[in-house]
C-alpha cells in the first residue's frame, strides 16, 4: 500500500513558493520542480488556497504565491490543509465479536491512533515554511543548471 505523498508535495510547493520570494509561480512550473503532472500541482493549490496559505490569479501574468510570510506557515498548517486525516485508518469490516481480541481491538487502536496523531501534530507545529527554506543547500552549479534548463 503506497504512502500518500500529498503533505510531502505542498511542502515542496510552498518552500519553492518561499524560495520565489512573492514572485508568483505557475502551476506547469511548480509541476516540473516536483515532477509530476500540473494537475495534481493544481489541485494541491486549491486545498492549499482554501486554507489560506496561498493566493492565486488567473492570467497570461497569473500564477500561485504565498499568502504569508514563509516564517507564519506551520507544516501542521499544511498537513491539515492537504491531509488533514489519519495515519492509520481501521479495517473497514468491524472484527469477530466472539473472539477475545476482535471484540476489543478496535478500541485500543483508536486510542493508539489518537497519541500517534497528537505526536505528529506537536511535531509539525514547531517547523515552518520558513525552516524547510533554511534547511535546503545554498545554490550550486546543479541549481544554476535547473535554471538553465528553465527548471527553476
Amino acid at each position: 500500500m503506497p504512502a500518500n505523498s500529498r503533505f510531502a508535495i505542498a511542502v515542496h510547493i510552498l518552500t519553492l513558493m518561499a524560495r520565489a520570494g512573492g514572485e508568483p509561480l505557475k502551476s506547469d512550473e511548480v509541476a516540473c520542480s516536483v515532477n509530476t503532472n500540473p494537475v495534481v500541482i493544481r489541485r494541491l493549490l486549491c486545498a492549499l488556497a482554501k486554507a489560506g496559505l496561498v493566493v492565486s490569479q488567473t492570467g497570461a501574468s497569473g500564477g500561485s504565491r504565498l499568502a504569508l510570510k514563509p516564517a507564519q506557515i506551520t507544516l501542521l498548517e499544511v498537513y491539515r490543509a492537504v491531509d488533514g486525516g489519519e495515519i492509520f485508518t481501521l479495517h473497514p469490516q468491524p472484527p469477530n465479536a466472539k473472539c477475545p481480541v476482535g471484540m476489543t481491538i478496535e478500541g485500543a487502536l483508536e486510542q493508539i491512533q489518537e497519541e500517534v496523531e497528537q505526536g505528529i501534530e506537536r511535531v509539525l507545529e514547531k517547523i515552518t515554511i520558513e525552516k524547510v527554506l533554511k534547511s535546503i543547500a545554498p545554490p550550486t552549479k546543479r541549481l544554476a543548471r535547473a535554471r538553465g534548463q528553465g527548471i527553476l
